[in-house]
């Protein structure tokens, strides 16, 4: 339960607010933070805080806390074959791989209803998908991540701060009805793969 609790408030702090005046504040010294702002990550809890960029300065790289990184990269001629994906058991097309600092693991975690659900991969699973893509080896631990889409049969895959795997999250939670999910959550997540795609450029060291 508390790892759902977790989730929630994370989901809830990444909506986004409509273009204009502040709408949120820093988690830590209160001061009015705009639209688009910094986060931490609390390393332990996984909770994401909405900060100023001078808090965010001050936990560039901390124990307990770090500051998510920008970043938004297609990784063009990336290798997961569909046995390596089909042995993930994810029942939707999508999902995303972060490294744990405090365990050395790799977790798998996918959109849900209820939000993120994870399970942990076998250290022989990750270190076969990363020795065949080397442009993981500069994944920042905790605050960075594989992206994985492939609803629809697509194939795409993205090196991204783990701030906008959440939103994903939180598109999947907001727009989900009944068991299948309806049309309009899986147009909304294309919207967000689309609007990623854009943003992205093509990483040096794929």
């Amino acid at each position: 339960m508390a790892d759902v609790a977790v989730a929630l408030r994370t989901l809830r702090q990444l909506a986004k607010a409509p273009i204009g005046k502040p709408t949120e504040h820093c988690s830590l010294c209160a001061e009015p933070i705009a639209d688009r702002h910094d986060h931490l990550l609390e390393i332990e809890s996984r909770q994401l805080d909405c900060v100023c960029r001078a808090c965010a300065l001050l936990f560039e790289s901390g124990e307990k806390r770090k500051r998510v990184p920008s970043r938004c990269t297609f990784l063009a001629g990336f290798e997961m074959t569909d046995a390596q994906w089909d042995s993930l058991r994810v029942p939707v097309g999508m999902a995303f791989f972060s490294v744990r600092s405090l365990t050395g693991q790799a977790a798998a975690v996918y959109p849900s209803p209820v939000g993120p659900t994870e399970s942990l991969l076998s250290l022989d699973t990750w270190s076969e998908i990363v020795e065949s893509n080397p442009a993981l080896e500069h994944m920042r631990t905790d605050v960075e991540a594989l992206l994985v889409n492939r609803m629809r049969g697509r194939k795409d895959y993205y090196l991204v701060s783990i701030d906008e795997c959440y939103r994903l999250v939180g598109v999947v939670r907001k727009y989900w009805r009944g068991l299948a999910g309806g049309p309009n959550v899986w147009e909304q997540v294309e919207l967000f793969f689309e609007e990623l795609h854009q943003r992205a450029g093509e990483d040096p060291h794929a």
